[in-house]
C-alpha cells in the first residue's frame, strides 16, 4: 500500500510538472492542455487552478454515468494543478527554439511515465480518463470511438479560446499511445496474494 501511495503522487506530480515543460516549450501541447491553457487565458486564472475546475466539472458528469471515484480520481482533481502551478513558478520561460524542441520532447516522455505510475498504482482513474469509461459503459460505443471524439472537442475548444496548438500536439498524439504502452507494465502494481496455508508437519 505504501508503494502504491508514493507511485500514485509521484506520478500525479510528474504529470503536473510535465504540463509546465509543455507550457514554457510553447510548442503546443496536449489536447486536454490546449483547452486549459485556452481557459486560462480567456480568465486570466493560472492553469493550474483552471485544471483543479475543469477536473470537478468533468467529475460531476460522472454522476448520471453511475461511475464510483477512488482516492486516486480525487487526488487527481487537485495534485495536477497545484504541481503544475509549482513547477511553472521555478521553471524559467525558454527563448531557445532547441531548447524548447527538447523540453517539448522530454515533456512527452515525463508525461507518459507520469501516467503509467498513476494508472498502475491502481487507486482510479482521473476525471478525464473515468468521463471515456463511463461513456463507453452506459452507450456499449468504442472506447477508441469516446477518446477520440473527447480529445477532438477539447482541443478545439480550447484553439477556439487562444490555446497553445503546435507540432507538440500533433507529437503528443502520434506517440502517447505507444509510450504509455511502453511504461504502464514497468509500473503496474499486482495484486498482493494471500499467504501460502501451513502445511501439516
Amino acid at each position: 500500500m505504501v508503494r502504491r501511495l508514493i507511485q500514485l503522487y509521484t506520478g500525479l506530480v510528474l504529470y503536473g510538472v510535465s504540463t509546465a515543460m509543455f507550457v514554457r516549450a510553447d510548442l503546443g501541447a496536449d489536447p486536454w492542455n490546449v483547452f486549459h491553457l485556452g481557459v486560462a487565458r480567456i480568465f486570466s486564472l493560472n492553469i493550474g487552478m483552471v485544471m483543479i475546475l475543469v477536473g470537478a466539472l468533468v467529475l460531476l458528469l460522472w454522476i448520471p454515468l453511475r461511475q464510483r471515484p477512488g482516492p486516486g480520481t480525487v487526488s487527481n482533481v487537485v495534485v495536477l494543478g497545484l504541481a503544475a502551478d509549482a513547477a511553472l513558478a521555478v521553471m524559467p520561460p525558454l527563448e531557445s527554439l532547441a531548447a524548447r524542441s527538447v523540453l517539448l520532447a522530454c515533456a512527452v516522455i515525463v508525461n507518459a511515465l507520469a501516467t503509467g505510475m498513476y494508472i498502475g498504482a491502481g487507486f482510479g482513474a482521473g476525471p478525464r480518463d473515468g468521463l471515456m469509461t463511463g461513456l463507453h459503459a452506459r452507450t456499449g460505443w468504442s472506447v477508441r470511438g469516446i477518446r477520440t471524439a473527447i480529445e477532438v472537442t477539447v482541443l478545439l475548444a480550447g484553439w477556439a479560446m487562444g490555446g497553445t496548438f503546435g507540432v507538440g500536439t500533433v507529437l503528443y498524439a502520434l506517440t502517447i499511445g505507444p509510450l504509455i504502452q511502453l511504461c504502464l507494465p514497468w509500473f503496474r502494481v499486482a495484486p498482493s496474494s494471500p499467504p501460502a496455508a501451513r502445511q501439516p508437519v
